[in-house]
This record gives structure tokens, C-alpha cells and sequence, in this order.
């Protein structure tokens, strides 16, 4: 059996799937890009998980040894 022409309807609308399945797959793989040079830099990647992390606070740093002055 033969199938028939496509319609006009079939081709523009073939022509629009193809552009949008481009622009897809464009921007996944920039996100998948983005990710390796994040990964490949090493920094250290923690996720926001409402927890405290001790790793995370700056550290402060010592105070000097001086005598407080009296504010009168």
C-alpha cells in the first residue's frame, strides 16, 4: 500500500518540531557544559539542604590581646 503525500499542515508542522527539538537540544547540552566546567574546577559543591555546615562559616580570627578601653 502507498501512502499519499504529506498535507502542507504535516510539513510546516514537521519543519517547527525540527526547530524546537534543535533549540532542545541545544540547551541541554549548555547546561550539560555548563556542569563539566563547574565539575572539572573542583570547587567545593554543597547544596542548600536547611542544615547547618561547620565547613561553611567563615572562620574568625583571633582577637589581639589588648585591654578594652573604658568609654565614659
Amino acid at each position: 500500500m502507498a501512502f499519499g503525500r504529506d498535507h502542507e499542515l504535516h510539513t510546516r508542522r514537521f519543519g517547527r518540531n525540527l526547530g524546537l527539538g534543535l533549540v532542545l537540544a541545544a540547551f541541554v547540552a549548555l547546561v550539560f557544559g555548563l556542569t563539566i566546567v563547574k565539575v572539572s574546577q573542583g570547587d567545593p559543591m554543597q547544596a542548600f539542604d536547611h542544615a547547618p555546615r561547620p565547613e561553611m562559616v567563615p572562620v574568625a580570627e583571633p582577637a589581639t590581646a589588648t585591654a578594652p578601653e573604658a568609654s565614659q
